[in-house]
């Protein structure tokens, strides 16, 4: 078995709406003895890991056969250390490809390093099996434990992003710590564990300087414990005895968790003891009135107090027999207590501040305790150092409640923790002499959300509607594009047609990303990762994304649900031979991925008129909207008459219909870029468009206003059907680079009067030799004289064979009379300019757009206009 390659796909893709993670995998020996292999193995394999049970092939049941069932027993295997290790996972699924003994092993992932580092580990497992080796299954969860606390989210951030998912608001981490995005462009909000994006810098500046803080509490009636910053350890002392009164507790000025905190404090040495320790932590060191009592942690969120607990030091109980080191490390085994704040406890540590108390006690790390002595290992009962907590939400008095509010406000906190030392939670504080010690921002959760007694709280949750209030989701409309051809065209429509609403539009495509109609890339953007960062935008309300089979295969979408999907058509499809998709329903797999995340309540725009596209209806959640040249298109008419939504032409107008009811939008021949309604693969392109428009919300007269105002020029589609004069000729720019689009463009070119037509043309030395002498015999039959040209991507192939493969099916056909080759595509494209005349029709499909207009700039001398529709025909 050989592990070839992997991906991870983390947005909806081929196989699912959740991450996952694909293996190519190679496998030797017969296949009628892979069966039984796989049985076996995954038996001695369970002995290990006694919950992996074989389980059926991915989501549907499949039969497994032959090599599949092995492979997918080792993404089962590669599921469980997941679980084992912490990561939340269940699809599993397991293909053969067209590869002789290689397969496609897919796995739901959560994190991308702990998920190859466990089919590594899975893979270790059935190669040791195989070879009778002994496997340390203890020592490898052990790391993938490790790695899964360094590299998941912690238990507050993942406590909120959680409750955020529940609301069916998207989260995306935005770095390898905490820092999360929830929600899209102008509806985000983004935390770092429980601080938020409405978290006051000033109030954390604050709530850190806790000499401030106490000033502040004392101005609102807040009882807080009398105390002093101190220079040194005599001056430590002095104060301690002089202006506090003993006992004391000694901290740092500015700290967090803990660090540095000794209480409890009575004796001269104990004191300047705990100054060197404070010292260490911040130069700054407070001492304070120690006050008696219990430590209780009250979590405030916006104004109100969500939940309570009661904190125990660290410690542990004598058993007569164990020193306290033994007891530290008994304890530290709990599965629940891990380094950091990955797990709901922390471990006990003997450091310098343990090493005091357990002196202030008579005891070492090597004492042993009676049974049932209750050794102290911090006086302080933070979490972080080692404590446990009890949950006591539901005994807070009212009024230590309001003092908490109030410390959370005077400070200017949305989340605090509010320290509390007092000897019942549920009577009023100053009776009991009770005081607010400290308040915090970030706010730890965990021991709200597994206290080591009590009820779980839904703090997350709290936090979540703080920030999304009145169920609000943080999203906005998005609209995904997809086809083989039309995409970018019907992108740019789609969003021009969006901003007629007055929405900040962010927009990604083939020729860039597009901000409110600023171009801030040139790049190829059809992919997830441009996508991604249209949503991360604070300004964006409205998202249009031309979403690619590239993208899509490489990782992926850029989002995890989209409100409408619209997509163009398949046709015999482009790009095929690539990435393991070899036919045209394989290729309309792939691009139903954009359907398949459409919202419940959102809609797909398909073309009725494409078998391919109209069957993606079954993979849509939410409704469908159908779109089509012809209004009796047998699809569409059964759609209506199930009360439907369509769009599509009647006569020579443009119809939006739901059921039997019709309104006319405009005529055909008034929308622009379909050249008086001659053009046909335009005015699919509108319909599409205002399709998804209209599924996106904006109201029909806005459409039918903004559709007036959009062209073919340069400006609005680069490179898609860009008309010009030259010479008394007519020149027409596009990029359309496959045998469909060929085939339409062909069809649209009796719009425009012409004697001689010419094309340049190339493709992309990834499409297989059948494609280039298809589109060969395409031209020959349809151009007097074809100019062909290596492109700037030959890929693989040596230069001049693409050409040549062309020229192959080019003269095949019934129409050529002068076939050129030129040395590169500006060349090209020179030599074609250079000979048109009156009366010639002159088709350039580019290889690089910018490229191709900038020269045509030049040839015109002046920014060229789009041909009037006075001028087709």
């Amino acid at each position: 078995m050989r592990l070839l390659k992997t991906k991870s796909l983390p947005g909806p893709n081929v196989w699912g709406l959740c991450p996952v993670m694909e293996a190519t995998i190679e496998l030797g020996g017969s296949d009628d003895s892979l069966p039984a292999a796989s049985a076996w193995l995954c038996e001695q394999i369970g002995r290990w890991l006694p919950d992996l049970k074989p389980q059926p092939n991915g989501a549907g049941g499949a039969e497994l056969r032959n090599g599949a069932d092995l492979i997918h027993n080792l993404a089962l295997v590669t599921l469980e250390l997941q679980k084992l290790a912490g990561a939340p996972v269940s699809f599993s699924k397991a293909v053969e490809t067209r590869q002789p003994c290689v397969y496609l092993a897919a796995f739901e992932y959560v994190d991308e390093q702990l998920a190859r580092e466990c089919l590594d580990a899975a893979c270790e497992m059935v190669l040791a099996v195989a070879a009778g080796q002994a496997i340390d299954a203890a020592g490898t969860l052990e790391r993938l434990r490790a790695t899964a606390g360094r590299q998941m989210l912690g238990p507050s951030t993942n406590s909120i992003v959680q409750a955020a998912r529940v609301r069916n608001i998207p989260a995306v981490r935005l770095d390898e710590c905490s820092l999360v995005q929830l929600g899209h462009g102008k509806a985000q909000h983004r935390i770092r564990a429980a601080e938020t994006d409405r978290t006051l810098a000033t109030a954390e500046g604050i709530a850190q300087d806790k000499e401030v803080t106490r000033t502040l509490l004392q101005a609102v009636g807040v009882p807080v414990p009398r105390g002093f910053t101190v220079a040194d350890a005599e001056e430590a002392w002095y104060t301690a005895v002089e202006y506090v009164g003993l006992p004391v507790v000694v901290k740092p000025r500015y700290g967090n968790q803990g660090r540095g905190v000794a209480a409890d404090l009575s004796t001269c040495e104990q004191v300047k003891a705990a100054f060197e320790a404070a010292r260490k932590e911040d130069a700054n060191v407070i001492v304070e009135k120690f006050a008696p009592g219990q430590d209780y942690r009250l979590l405030v969120v916006n104004g109100k107090v969500v939940a309570a607990s009661r904190r125990e030091p660290a410690h542990v109980i004598g058993d007569g027999r164990s020193t306290v080191r033994e007891l530290v490390d008994e304890k530290n085994r709990d599965p629940r207590r891990g380094d950091d704040h990955a797990t709901a406890l922390s471990k006990l540590v003997l450091d310098e501040i343990a090493l005091q108390v357990l002196g202030e006690q008579g005891c070492t790390p090597g004492s042993v305790p009676a049974s049932g002595e209750r050794v102290l290992i911090r006086r302080n009962a933070n979490l972080s150092t080692g404590g446990t907590a009890t949950d006591v939400t539901d005994s807070v008095c009212p009024e230590i409640a309001g003092h908490a509010v109030a410390a959370a406000a005077m400070v200017g906190l949305d989340v605090a923790g509010i320290d509390v030392i007092a000897g019942d939670i549920s009577l009023p504080l100053e009776p009991q002499s009770g005081v607010i010690v400290e308040v915090n921002a970030a706010p730890g959760l965990r021991m709200h959300l597994a206290p080591s007694e009590g009820t779980p709280r839904d703090v997350g949750g709290a936090i979540v509607e703080m920030l999304f209030p009145n169920g609000g989701n943080g999203r906005i409309p998005i609209a995904a594009v997809t086809g083989t051809n039309g995409k970018t065209t019907v992108t740019r429509y789609l969003a021009h047609l969006a901003k007629g609403k007055g929405h900040f539009v962010g927009m990604t495509c083939t020729d860039g990303i597009f901000l409110n109609g600023r171009r801030i890339s040139s790049d190829d953007c059809s992919g997830p990762i441009s996508a991604g960062l249209v949503l991360m935008n604070p300004n964006v309300d409205v998202a249009v994304f031309e979403t690619a089979r590239g993208g899509i295969l490489r990782a992926g979408l850029g989002f995890d649900r989209c409100q409408v999907a619209v997509v163009t058509n398949i046709a015999d499809g482009d790009h095929l031979g690539q990435s393991g998709v070899e036919t045209a329903e394989e290729l309309a797999h792939v691009k139903a991925t954009v359907v398949r995340a459409v919202s419940p309540d959102g809609a797909a725009v398909l073309n009725a008129a494409d078998p391919l596209v109209a069957a993606m209806a079954a993979d849509c959640p939410g409704r469908i909207v159908y779109f089509a040249l012809d209004g009796n298109n047998p699809i569409l008419v059964r759609h209506r008459d199930n009360g439907g939504a369509a769009v599509f032409v009647r006569g020579h107008a443009i119809v939006m219909a739901e059921g039997a009811s019709e309104e006319v939008l405009l005529e055909l021949e008034q929308v622009p870029i379909t050249f008086q309604g001659r053009v046909g693969f335009e005015a699919e392109n509108a319909l599409a468009a205002l399709a998804g428009a209209w599924a996106l919300g904006i109201p029909k007269p806005v459409l039918a206003e903004r559709a007036l105002s959009f062209t073919t020029g340069i400006d609005e589609v680069p490179g898609r059907m860009n008309v010009f004069s030259l010479r008394g000729g007519t020149v027409i720019l596009d990029y359309g680079h496959n045998a469909a689009a060929l085939r339409a463009m062909t069809a649209a070119l009796e719009a425009f009067p012409h004697r001689r037509r010419s094309a340049v043309y190339a493709m992309a030395g990834d499409r297989r030799d059948s494609d280039l002498i298809h589109v060969g015999e395409l031209l020959g039959d349809s151009f007097d004289i074809v100019f062909l040209y290596d492109p700037y991507t030959i890929r693989d192939r040596a230069p001049g064979e693409i050409p040549a493969l062309i020229r192959q099916g080019v003269e095949r056909g019934a129409r050529t009379r002068e076939i050129i080759d030129v040395a590169n595509p500006a060349e090209a494209l020179r030599a074609a300019l250079d000979r048109v005349e009156s009366g010639d029709l002159l088709v350039m499909q580019p290889d690089d757009i910018d490229e191709a207009i900038a020269l045509v700039r030049i040839y015109l001398s002046q920014v060229p206009e789009v041909v009037g529709e006075q001028e087709a025909r």
